[in-house]
């Protein structure tokens, strides 16, 4: 957990946020473990992870795109809204994005 911790202070570092700058937090959902323990990692209080491990198990690579809709369909998102996204590959790949929620127009 400490490299995913380590990419995700490191992409807040550059797009210049604090961490208390961030609505939610959108971790890779193996585990609900994991993901306690990124927001105590991270200083995160956990009504700001986006959780949904509970409804689908560990979807793999499709775990924080699957999360973002759902939490989206729940309209838990608001425009501008800060958002870390982060996630890990078995241990040997890891990544961070700083995203701001956009408007989204549905057709």
């Amino acid at each position: 957990m400490d490299l995913v911790a380590q990419s995700s202070s490191a992409v807040l570092a550059k797009a210049g946020w604090g961490v208390d700058e961030v609505d939610h937090v959108v971790g890779h959902q193996a585990n609900l473990h994991i993901l306690h323990a990124l927001a105590r990692e991270l200083g995160v209080g956990r009504e700001r992870l986006v959780c949904h491990i509970d409804q689908v198990g560990n979807t793999s690579a499709a775990s924080i795109p699957l999360a973002l809709a759902d939490a989206a369909a729940k309209g838990h998102f608001q425009l501008h809204d800060r958002l870390l996204l982060t996630a890990f590959g078995a241990g040997l790949a890891w990544a961070s994005a700083a995203i701001t929620w956009p408007e989204i127009t549905l057709a």
